[in-house]
C-alpha cells in the first residue's frame, strides 16, 4: 500500500538494465545486500487514476520487476500518449547516463566533439542520438566491431573507428576531441589515455573532458602518471552519487520531453516475468531486454 508521499503503480514494463543485474549479484557500488531484493530500478505503468507514467526506483526492498509497485510520487513523469511503454521502459535509464554526462558533468557546450567508447550498446547507440541534440558538432562512434557500427552513421554518427591507441591517435591527429563518454573502461580506456599522452614541451593542451560510465570491458585501469601530466584531460565519473539526486531525475525528465518531440532509435525486446531467469545472462546485443508483466 502506498504512504504519503507515494504512489501504487500497476507495472507494464520494467527494463533489464546493466544496472539492474549489476545491483542484484552485488557488483554495482549502489548495491545494499540487503534481502529480501526485488531486481528493478524504473518502469512504466499506471496509478489509480488511470494515468500512464514512467516511475523511477521503488520503495527498497520492492523492485519495478513486479506487477504492482509503491514509487515516491516525485519521481513520477506522465507520459505522452504517443510514447510506447516498452521503448520509455528500455531507454530512459541508459539514456539518462549520457544525458547527465553531458549536460551535467561535461557541461557540453555547442559544436563541441563528442567520441563514445562503447557505441553499439543501447546506452551507446542513444548517447550519439542524444549528443546530436544537445548540440554535439561532431560524435565518433568508437568499438571493438566496426561492422556493427554502420547502423550508427543512420544515428547521427560522423565517424566510426576502433577501440585501439592507433585509431585513438588518429582521430585526434585528425580532429579536436572535447568530450570522451566511456561505457567501456578496462583495455580501450588505457589505449584511450596511452594516445593522448604527448612528448615533448613545445605542444599546446587542449582541454578534454573524459567522462566514464560504465565499466563493461573491465573494472580497473592502468593509468600512467604522464597520460594526465602531460595533457589537459578532466577526468570524471557519472552515476549515482556524482550529482544530486534531484538533478539526476531532472535529466530523465528532459530526456522524456525530448523523446515527445521525436523517439529516439533503438531496438527493444519484450518477454513476460516468466521468462526472466532464461532471458537474465543473455548478451544485450544491441537490443534491451523489458519485462512486461501484463
Amino acid at each position: 500500500m502506498a504512504g504519503e508521499g507515494e504512489a501504487l503503480v500497476t507495472v507494464t514494463a520494467a527494463g533489464l538494465h546493466r544496472i539492474v543485474k549489476a545491483l542484484a549479484d552485488g557488483s554495482h557500488y549502489g548495491a545494499s545486500a540487503e534481502f529480501p531484493f526485488i531486481p528493478g530500478i524504473d518502469g512504466v505503468g499506471r496509478l489509480d487514476d488511470g494515468r500512464r507514467v514512467y516511475f523511477f526506483v521503488a520503495r527498497p526492498p520492492f523492485g519495478t520487476m513486479a506487477e504492482l509497485c509503491v514509487t515516491r510520487r516525485a519521481s513520477v513523469y506522465p507520459l505522452a500518449d504517443h510514447l510506447k511503454d516498452a521503448e520509455i521502459a528500455g531507454s530512459a535509464n541508459p539514456a539518462m547516463s549520457s544525458w547527465a554526462a553531458l549536460t551535467l558533468r561535461a557541461k557540453i557546450a555547442p559544436e563541441e566533439s563528442v567520441l563514445i567508447l562503447g557505441a553499439t550498446g543501447v546506452s551507446g547507440q542513444l548517447a550519439v542520438q542524444i549528443a546530436k541534440r544537445l548540440g554535439a558538432g561532431r560524435v565518433v562512434a568508437a568499438a571493438r566491431h566496426l561492422e556493427a557500427m554502420e547502423p550508427l552513421k543512420a544515428l547521427g554518427a560522423d565517424a566510426t573507428i576502433g577501440l585501439d591507441a592507433a585509431s585513438f591517435r588518429e582521430e585526434l591527429k585528425a580532429h579536436k576531441i572535447d568530450i570522451v563518454l566511456d561505457y567501456l573502461w578496462g583495455a580501450p580506456a588505457e589505449a584511450f589515455f596511452e594516445a593522448i599522452s604527448q612528448k615533448g614541451l613545445s605542444h599546446t593542451p587542449s582541454r578534454m573532458r573524459y567522462i566514464q560510465i560504465g565499466n563493461s570491458a573491465a573494472p580497473e585501469i592502468t593509468l600512467p602518471a604522464a597520460a594526465l601530466r602531460s595533457t589537459a584531460i578532466e577526468v570524471l565519473g557519472s552515476g549515482f552519487g556524482s550529482a544530486p539526486m534531484e538533478k539526476l531525475l531532472a535529466a530523465i525528465g528532459d530526456f522524456l520531453v525530448e523523446a515527445a518531440r521525436a523517439p529516439f532509435t533503438f531496438r527493444v525486446h519484450g518477454i513476460s516475468l516468466a521468462e526472466v531467469g532464461a532471458a537474465w545472462n543473455q548478451p544485450e546485443g544491441g537490443s534491451r531486454i523489458v519485462i512486461l508483466p501484463r
